[in-house]
């Protein structure tokens, strides 16, 4: 269980260093500050992963299959992974890194979910 809520800490870092990397860029915040909209989809953020059906065996959202996300919201979310994506290799390898591997694992995760799921209607 430790192993599955490490994860889960990296991805909310992942997340955050991508919104501050977006932010930061493009509306001028320094440190850990972030404008107010960016704030706003930050905790928005952090409360979908909370709340995820898939939990504790949470894909990363990028190869869900189950979007939990406003539009406008998902969209916002979308617009930072676009443009910080890319750019985490140089600011954040470690986490990149680590995105992408869990990235790779997303279909077993989800596989096990479902197959959970039916156990549990038996």
């Amino acid at each position: 269980m430790k192993q599955k809520n490490k994860r889960l800490d990296r991805e909310k870092r992942t997340v955050k260093e991508m919104i501050l990397l977006y932010c930061h860029n493009n509306h001028g915040t320094k440190g850990d500050n972030l404008c107010e909209s960016c704030q706003s989809l930050l905790d928005y953020a952090f409360t979908r992963i909370d709340r995820c059906v898939f939990l504790p065996d949470k894909p990363t959202c990028k190869n869900c299959t189950v979007h939990c996300y406003a539009p406008a919201k998902k969209q916002a979310i979308k617009d930072v992974m676009r443009y910080s994506g890319p750019r985490m290799m140089w600011h954040k390898p470690i986490l990149a890194i680590h995105h992408l591997l869990d990235g790779k694992k997303d279909k077993e995760r989800i596989e096990n979910y479902f197959k959970e799921k039916e156990k549990r209607k038996k």
